[in-house]
């Protein structure tokens, strides 16, 4: 979440509830927005890291609220961020390691947990399409992300049809 919030302040200073506000309307319900608490703890540790820095505004008949400005090394390692390839297939992939190690120990069978794996991706599945399906048509950033979901699971469950012919 530290990088999110680094852009969002990218583009202009804000207070941590605005943040919050920034990324419900950014991502729509594909991406639940983390809790205020969560957001204002975030905010002060980019701050201690010199990543944000905090200006405290006045306010008639409130308390002062903090508004967060991004720094020049926050933006530093925002254009780090945004330049670097994000990571890409899953050479470690945990599933894959409980398939080949737990039917050596005698504790699972192979069938029984792809087939287990099986049911858990397509009730993520459902959730998904749950979700579609509640996803306003021109909502286009959450019908993306629920989409680019939506392949990645059914790429995970072709590869589990893939493990259960080649291990049966």
């Amino acid at each position: 979440m530290r990088l999110h919030l680094l852009a969002l302040l990218a583009k202009e200073p804000a207070h941590g509830y605005e943040l919050k506000q920034a990324l419900e309307q950014t991502f729509g319900s594909a991406y639940p927005s983390p809790n205020i608490g969560q957001i204002y703890v975030t905010l002060g540790r980019l701050e201690k890291d010199g990543l944000v820095r905090a200006v405290d505004v006045e306010q008639s008949n409130r308390p002062n609220k903090k508004v967060y400005y991004l720094t020049a090394k926050g933006r530093d390692l925002l254009e780090i961020w945004v330049d670097e390839p994000t990571e890409g297939p899953r050479v470690r992939d945990e599933f894959f390691m409980k398939l080949v190690l737990a039917p050596l120990t005698g504790i699972a069978d192979r069938m029984a947990l792809i087939s287990r794996q099986r049911r858990h991706y397509l009730g993520l599945m459902s959730d998904l399409n749950d979700l579609l399906s509640r996803t306003p048509p021109t909502d286009r950033v959450a019908l993306l992300l629920i989409e680019g979901a939506m392949l990645h699971l059914q790429a995970d469950l072709d590869w589990l049809e893939r493990c259960q012919e080649d291990l049966a």
